[in-house]
C-alpha cells in the first residue's frame, strides 16, 4: 500500500523546536519532490517547504524562512522538517506530499492537488 505517514507533532512552548518526519511506504521517495503544507482552523492551506528529488533545491515560505529546515534521507525513505523558534502562529496540522518529477515551484503551491501521495497530517500546537 502506497502511503505517507507524518509524525513528530505535539505541544511545544513558543521558542521551542520540533522535528517532523514524513515516512513513505510502498514506494521510494528518491524521484519525488516532497512538500510540507500546513492548515490551521479557519485558514487556507499554506505551502511551507519543499525539497526537490535530487536535493538540488529547497523552498521555504517567507513565514518560516530562517526557522525551518527541510532535509531528506533516501536510505530511510523519510523527509524531515526541523522547526525552530516556533511561534503560536505556526500552530496547524502539517501534512506532506510526494510528487513525481515535478519541481518544488509547482508542488508547493497552495492550490496544487496533483501530488501522487498525501499524508493525513500531524498536529503542531505552539502555546504556553
Amino acid at each position: 500500500q502506497v502511503q505517507l505517514v507524518e509524525s513528530g507533532g505535539g505541544l511545544v512552548q513558543p521558542g521551542g523546536s520540533l522535528r517532523l518526519s514524513c515516512a513513505a511506504s510502498g514506494f521510494t521517495l528518491d524521484y519525488y519532490a516532497i512538500a510540507w503544507f500546513r492548515q490551521a482552523p479557519g485558514n487556507e492551506r499554506e505551502g511551507v517547504s519543499c525539497i526537490s528529488s535530487d536535493e538540488g533545491s529547497t523552498y521555504y515560505a517567507d513565514s518560516v524562512k530562517g526557522r525551518f529546515t527541510i532535509s531528506r534521507d533516501n536510505a530511510k525513505n523519510t523527509v524531515y522538517l526541523q522547526m525552530n523558534s516556533l511561534k503560536p502562529e505556526d500552530t496547524a496540522v502539517y501534512s506532506c506530499s510526494a510528487s513525481y518529477g515535478r519541481p518544488c515551484t509547482v508542488v508547493v503551491q497552495a492550490d496544487y492537488y496533483g501530488m501522487d501521495s498525501w499524508g493525513k497530517g500531524t498536529l503542531v500546537t505552539v502555546s504556553s
